[in-house]
């Protein structure tokens, strides 16, 4: 993995570079899924809160929850969720655009003052794909999804997953290392500032 390998995957679509990393404790909370889910979900969210050394709190003082999940069917039910739309601003249009577009996940985050993340919301629509996905797959992918503000057009060199030579999923391991990285104290929480990818860069060849 290279300089620019990391660059891309804060590089959006207009060619600008934006990372920004959570700013808070993590308290996450999930809807429409069954016991056994939920637990692989929160081991994924241990896992990852504990590779990088980001707390995990009971509660957010403003939000109550700050990273949450929602499992659906369809992308109408997000509109009876009481209070969805002070969440997500311009819902409805929102939904229309996913619905359209036949999309089976969505992200949106909300950041604090100084730009670091300080709420993620996580929209998952289970059609055939997602559902064939084996719950620790879908569930480790979508919290490292969630624990950076990625480029819109990341993983596309880097799949966020990968298997090891005994069939089990793991995270891909640059893109482990890219995460652990990120979260380095040193580190500003948010910057625009591209040489931002050769400061990861520098931090993941010290630990190879």
């Amino acid at each position: 993995m290279q300089p620019s390998d990391i660059e891309a995957q804060f590089t959006r679509k207009d060619g600008t570079y934006l990372f920004a990393r959570w700013g808070r404790p993590i308290a996450p909370i999930a809807f429409g899924i069954d016991d056994a889910t939920l637990a692989t979900l929160k081991g994924a969210i241990e896992a990852m809160t504990k590779m990088v050394g980001h707390p995990v709190a009971e509660t957010d003082p403003e939000l109550g929850s700050n990273l949450m999940f929602f499992f659906m069917r369809d992308w109408a039910e997000l509109l009876d969720v009481p209070d969805m739309d002070k969440l997500v601003p311009d819902l409805g249009p929102l939904v229309k655009r996913l619905a359209e577009a036949q999309a089976n996940q969505y992200r949106f985050f909300r950041f604090d003052a100084e730009g670091a993340i300080k709420a993620c919301f996580v929209f998952l629509r289970m059609d055939d794909h997602l559902s064939s996905v084996p719950a620790q797959d879908l569930c480790l992918a979508q919290v490292a999804q969630s624990f950076l503000l990625w480029s819109d057009t990341a993983f596309q060199t880097i799949a966020p997953l990968a298997r090891t030579d005994t069939g089990h999923t793991i995270l891909h391991p640059d893109v482990a290392d890219i995460i652990r990285a990120a979260y380095d104290p040193v580190l500003p929480s948010i910057t625009q500032d591209k040489t931002h990818a050769l400061r990861l860069f520098a931090r993941i060849g010290r630990k190879t």
